[in-house]
């Protein structure tokens, strides 16, 4: 086998995943409507890619405020909880282990997706530059637009959202989920929270590093108290360099990366947190994180820790084998190719992926790419 460390078993508290590759959260937007509710199609999907030793699912809104593309599934109303069991109970057949990302846009969003055609929310009033968000323009028919000027929340609502992220991880295991993964990355809400590029606060949320992390701290404190820490998970996207390529989003980058990021893992490690998982810029020649950071990453942090970002197979390997991660996550491959463990394993060639059924649409560029019959290739 040309990629051995990738199979290799690994232990997430009491759960024992059977390759360490992972299908990471990817917006496909196929919910049903009206409702924003996983379907039948999305739980043949996951099932799809069930040959992942971690699945997690696509970013799923934890309120109606937390939408900033259109279709998106969210985990606040019965019917989505009900909908999600559709997608857990088709991995738990096939004896895998599924995680729900819970995910807030903040003021990565419009006012056409908002309730009452609302103002988005956000740690400090303002628009997100250089990021676009996608709205309906008409049944089943979306496009591209800017996001709209977010208010700021009060003291008070801030703590109101640290109790609806508990509330999702209570929806999250009531429809069967095994853990949860706090949406950190990207340049949405909780990533609002932590960059002094977008939190311009003066109460106990803003300022300092340690006030900015507090909002994260806090959401962790309520959803333990929900699953055991070591079911619960959080994705950050440290950026050390940025791009002028126009992309639907990206995230921000702090003046001090390493900083801000290695302390923030800390108060993961204190809270005796499952895993992390750090997401790659994933622009063409986009460059790998420093491997002064991937260290310092694995001194701070006891947990499994995730690499994501255009990963190729040989690159999973090395970091692999460096100590640097434990799991690692293929996006699009994943897309293109529902038997990629498989294909990896037997070093077969891939699918793909056609980025005109990205986002939305019907089974067409969603479950019908090719599996292969590697009995007789």
């Amino acid at each position: 086998m040309k990629y051995p460390a990738l199979f290799d078993t690994a232990t997430l508290g009491s759960l024992t995943l059977d390759n360490r590759i992972v299908l990471p959260p990817l917006t496909r937007s196929r919910s049903s409507q009206p409702g924003n509710i996983a379907n039948e199609l999305m739980a043949r999907y996951y099932s799809q890619r069930s040959g992942a030793g971690f699945m997690i699912t696509e970013g799923t809104q934890i309120e109606p405020r937390g939408q900033g593309y259109a279709w998106t599934p969210g985990i606040h109303s019965p019917e989505q909880v009900e909908g999600w069991r559709k997608v857990t109970q088709a991995i738990h057949d096939q004896g895998k282990v599924i995680f729900a990302q819970l995910w807030h846009v903040g003021r990565v969003s419009h006012t056409s997706l908002q309730p009452g055609n609302a103002a988005p929310i956000a740690p400090s009033a303002g628009k997100a530059e250089t990021v676009s968000v996608f709205i309906e323009t008409g049944p089943g028919e979306g496009a591209l637009a800017e996001p709209s000027h977010a208010r700021a929340l009060t003291t008070l609502e801030v703590k109101e959202l640290v109790q609806l992220y508990k509330q999702a991880a209570v929806n999250a295991k009531e429809a069967g989920f095994d853990g949860i993964e706090i949406h950190s990355a990207n340049g949405y809400l909780v990533n609002q929270f932590i960059s002094d590029k977008s939190n311009f606060r003066e109460d106990e949320y803003g300022g300092s590093l340690e006030n900015r992390l507090r909002f994260l701290k806090e959401i962790v404190e309520a959803v333990t108290q929900v699953f055991s820490p070591e079911r619960v998970g959080v994705r950050f996207a440290p950026m050390f360099e940025t791009t002028q390529e126009d992309r639907i989003y990206l995230g921000l980058l702090e003046d001090d990366p390493h900083t801000t990021y290695v302390t923030a893992i800390k108060m993961l490690e204190k809270a005796k947190l499952g895993y992390l998982s750090l997401a790659e810029a994933d622009w063409d020649n986009a460059p790998e994180l420093p491997d002064s950071f991937r260290q310092a990453v694995r001194d701070s942090f006891s947990g499994l820790i995730i690499y994501a970002g255009r990963y190729t197979p040989e690159r999973g390997q090395r970091v692999l084998e460096k100590n640097w991660g434990d799991l690692i996550a293929f996006g699009r491959p994943f897309i293109a190719n529902p038997d990629l463990p498989e294909r990896i394993r037997h070093d077969l060639p891939l699918n793909a992926v056609d980025p005109t059924t990205m986002y939305g649409g019907t089974e067409l560029g969603y479950t019908d790419y090719p599996a292969l019959d590697v009995n007789i290739v």
